[in-house]
């Protein structure tokens, strides 16, 4: 389902807009994500609930539900699993992200929530390449789709306090087939020095 006709949808049903717009971000970044994994796209999503969580309606029996959820079966269904982790402990911290990406980042709703995931990420990140680690993982495509509305309206003051976030993101953002449509978010600020001699 196309993220203008969800939008009508929850528009219709007098949806509050911060609301719609996470149910509209929950269907875009599932049709991104069957995109980036070579999927032929064409599955049929929805929102279910106050909380608008996203569903996928399937041909062959009860529908799936749950950003995690899908996404998990999206990456099955693509035959690269190797994205939820390879060892049981990459498959926990994969799963540990996704969690908070759910409940951290979707669930919050003030700019105190926001400080507060971008200052445990950044600790998160001072030492890793990847929130898994040192491998690209679901949680890392699932955590740039949720935060890319958050990074797009970052000042640079604000990125550069979040260093390692920044980084992070940028990284993410270049990695092949990740940001697809989405805007590019800019880290580096042009200086102009004079020539001193």
């Amino acid at each position: 389902m196309g993220r203008a006709v969800v939008a009508a949808l929850l528009r219709a049903s007098r949806v509050p807009p911060c609301k719609m717009a996470a149910a509209v971000r929950g269907a875009e970044e599932l049709e991104l994500l069957e995109r980036l994994l070579g999927l032929p796209g064409g599955n049929k999503y929805g929102v279910q609930g106050e909380r608008k969580v996203p569903v996928l309606q399937t041909n062959s029996g009860p529908g799936l539900t749950g950003l995690m959820t899908i996404a998990a079966h999206l990456v099955r269904q693509a035959r690269k699993e190797q994205l939820l982790g390879s060892t049981a402990e990459e498959k926990a911290v994969v799963q540990q992200w996704l969690e908070y990406r759910v409940t951290r980042v979707n669930g919050g709703s003030s700019k105190e929530d926001t400080r507060t995931v971008l200052k445990d990420l950044n600790m998160h990140l001072e030492d890793k390449v990847y929130l898994a680690g040192s491998i690209f993982t679901l949680a890392d495509i699932l955590m740039y789709y949720g935060l890319h509305h958050i990074m797009v309206d970052l000042t640079v003051q604000e990125k550069e306090k979040y260093l390692n976030v920044s980084r992070w993101f940028n990284h993410i953002q270049h990695y092949p087939g990740v940001r697809q449509h989405l805007s590019d978010v800019v880290f580096i600020k042009n200086r102009l020095y004079t020539n001193a001699h």
